[in-house]
């Protein structure tokens, strides 16, 4: 009865006051009238009038309980069962039987239908075609169809629970896209109608995904909030961001992305990032863009520290390093740093990361330390190379090398060439960045002989070198060489030399080399040129003193005419002077020919040549060998011309090519009779470079001159 007083109260919106359990039993309670609410007018039923037509409370809801028969702990829970168990008499007999052995058990597998039965019951493929609306006005259907999960299935699915799965995937695509390019108003929605089949095809479904992009939001104000950098502008300039323009999530990752560039590069190697905050206008179109920045500390760099498997120590390490301590750091300087630790090719892994020191500079920043940490790799390897061309035959050379035998970078390699025309053994000590990065020091000594076409000898030589010069990981724009040579050759233009001292040459000389390199790679250039000048002073000693001068120039040049097609162009000359070309030793003469120069033409087969008795005649067998041969006789100067088209598909490759040049037994090249050279040539590119095949033949082919000459190496001919 007092929960229907509350409700009725409530009803009536009056106040209530709710008795206690000691008050709802006293017959005669005080009576409260409970006042109607404001503007109400009377009350419908007052409290009096409710109270009367209540009906009287039954005695017996009052009455104490009786109380429950005493229980006997000894007495059982619940009452006995008549009759044991077991001899409950069971519905059916055959239950009380004992189960057969399961040796008497037979099984028979369950036979499969038939082809028809399994052609029922093979899921029915649901196909449907889909329908993009909204997309293409604002060109991102295309887009969206290269993502679309409808599109990708190919208008398959298992069935149509599938089908309304990926139409609410590209409903939320379609979304997405479009806020990506600055529709932050668009809506899209799907729909899947039923397109009835003809005749006995089975129906489609049609899967229409609509969008409406809305207005395009254009960035309005730009803002980077944060501590100042130095100078104040560097942190604006490197958000490209631009009001006015649409507000593109590609254009603002990528712009945040550039501050997180740029700054690293301008002496603060710790900017961190907050979460962008993009206020949109819907009555202006406009987005106010604001970018937390905490820039860090600007730093110097200090020194270097380094940690790990160490090949060498901190102090080669500075050897390495482009930057002082005091610069302003600049992240592409330890960038550069790794590369150049890289490129000893003594690690498996190298990193390089700045680490605060505490320490002000002069100018106000905080040094900071460079933290190299090491792995260092195996330094011992083994190697081998092989070449081939008709006029040098086939040519193998292996190699053994320690790249750290003598730290830091102190490497000893032992080689051995065997070839058709060369047989040769050389122990070189090299020591890379020696004192300065990228100079090298090189000591060599090496023994061999050698069989050409133009002389035979057995030579001695060591010599060094200062050199700065282009690897395929590192290529420089100036290299150069300078350093020396001795020698001693006993060479014979015909037969065995005699190995005596007094028909050796003993030469002595300097080497002094220059180059320039303006081309976009060392094995594969596509663009750019080349210039190299060698001039190597040398004396003589044999039948007297002779002084003389070697001198070569070489130009080449690239030149892309298409994307996939480049015209590249060499010439070269070179000219000795002070010597007659008879007193020169054979191996000291030009010669011209052979895949690094004249193609079509056996190595050192061009320029002055000379009618000789041929050693190997036999009267008696006069078809087996010509009874004279033409020997090269080389010269003192020479040209060379090679223009060459390239053409690229994929990771091969196409070269036609015309190879022009002449040697002359005077000074200076004429540049007259000239000889000629066309060929083709495959290349296939590989991450280390082209691999090069190249076959030519001679133009106004002479009497023992070859039809075809083959060449095979890897790089590019120049």
């Amino acid at each position: 009865m007092k929960q229907a007083r509350l409700i009725l109260a409530a009803i009536a919106g009056g106040t209530l006051a709710v008795a206690t359990g000691a008050e709802a039993q006293t017959p005669e309670r005080p009576r409260r009238e409970v006042p109607p609410p404001p503007g109400s007018g009377e009350p419908i039923v007052t409290d009096s009038q409710f109270e009367d037509a209540l009906p009287p409370l039954d005695p017996d809801l009052t009455r104490p309980l009786e109380p429950l028969e005493p229980i006997d702990p000894a007495a059982p829970a619940f009452p006995p069962v008549p009759g044991p168990v077991e001899d409950a008499p069971l519905g059916d007999p055959a239950l009380a039987e004992p189960l057969p052995p399961l040796s008497t058990f037979e099984a028979e597998p369950i036979q499969e239908g038939g082809e028809d039965e399994a052609d029922d019951t093979r899921p029915v493929t649901v196909r449907y075609a889909l329908v993009v609306e909204g997309l293409d006005e604002i060109g991102l259907e295309g887009r969206f169809r290269d993502l679309s999960a409808l599109h990708d299935a190919r208008g398959e699915a298992v069935n149509g629970a599938m089908v309304v799965a990926r139409a609410r995937e590209d409903e939320a695509l379609a979304i997405r896209l479009l806020r990506s390019e600055g529709y932050y108003d668009a809506v899209a929605a799907h729909a899947i109608e039923q397109v009835p089949g003809q005749g006995d095809e089975p129906g489609t479904l049609r899967v229409v995904i609509s969008a409406v992009p809305g207005q395009r939001y254009n960035f309005g104000e730009i803002r980077i909030e944060g501590p100042p950098t130095e100078p104040t502008e560097l942190a604006r300039e490197s958000l490209p961001l631009e009001a006015g323009k649409p507000i593109l999530a590609l254009d603002v990752e990528a712009a945040e992305a550039n501050v997180l560039l740029r700054l690293p590069q301008n002496g603060y190697p710790f900017p961190e990032l907050g979460v962008r905050d993009i206020l949109l206008d819907p009555e202006t179109g406009a987005g106010d863009y604001t970018l937390p920045l905490n820039p860090g500390p600007r730093a110097s760099f200090g020194g270097f520290t380094t940690e790990g498997d160490l090949a060498f120590g901190p102090r080669h390490v500075g050897v390495l390093a482009r930057f002082e301590r005091g610069q302003l750091y600049d992240r592409r300087m330890v960038d550069d740093l790794r590369e150049a630790m890289v490129a000893t090719r003594l690690f498996d892994s190298v990193s390089a990361e700045p680490v605060l020191t505490g320490e002000t500079a002069p100018d106000g920043s905080q040094y900071v330390n460079i933290l190299v940490r090491q792995d260092a790799g195996p330094a011992r390897s083994l190697d081998a190379s092989a070449g081939f061309s008709t006029g040098e035959g086939l040519r193998l050379e292996g190699a053994w090398e320690h790249r750290n035998l003598f730290p830091p970078e102190g490497s000893l390699r032992v080689a051995g060439v065997a070839g058709t025309q060369e047989q040769s053994l050389s122990a070189r000590f090299r020591r890379n960045n020696w004192g300065q990065r990228d100079r090298a020091l090189l000591l060599q000594a090496e023994a061999g002989r050698r069989d050409y076409e133009a002389f035979r000898g057995y030579t001695v030589r060591l010599h060094g070198l200062v050199t700065r010069e282009s690897t395929p990981i590192w290529q420089k724009r100036w290299t150069y060489a300078y350093g020396a040579e001795l020698l001693a050759t006993n060479e014979s233009r015909f037969g065995e030399p005699n190995l005596s001292l007094g028909d050796a040459y003993f030469i002595g000389g300097l080497i002094g080399q220059l180059g320039y390199d303006r081309s976009n790679s060392l094995l594969d250039p596509t663009e750019g040129f080349r210039l190299l000048a060698r001039v190597n002073p040398e004396a003589s000693l044999r039948d007297g003193f002779d002084r003389y001068a070697r001198n070569l120039f070489d130009a080449s040049a690239y030149y892309p005419v298409a994307e996939n097609i480049v015209i590249a162009g060499r010439a070269r000359v070179g000219s000795i002077y002070g010597i007659e070309r008879d007193a020169l030793a054979p191996s000291r003469r030009l010669y011209a020919g052979g895949g690094g120069s004249v193609r079509g033409y056996g190595f050192q087969q061009l320029g002055p040549r000379e009618i000789r008795p041929n050693p190997d005649f036999d009267p008696a067998e006069p078809d087996k060998e010509p009874e004279t041969i033409s020997v090269p006789l080389g010269g003192r100067s020479l040209n060379e011309f090679a223009i060459e088209g390239r053409y690229r598909f994929g990771n091969f490759g196409v070269v036609g090519f015309v190879d022009a040049g002449q040697v002359y037994e005077s000074q200076y090249p004429t540049f007259s009779n000239l000889r000629f050279g066309v060929g083709v040539g495959g290349r296939v590119y590989t991450n280390f470079g082209p691999l090069r095949v190249d076959i030519a033949t001679p133009i106004g082919r002479r009497e023992g001159e070859s039809r075809i000459a083959v060449y095979m190496s890897i790089g590019q001919a120049f």
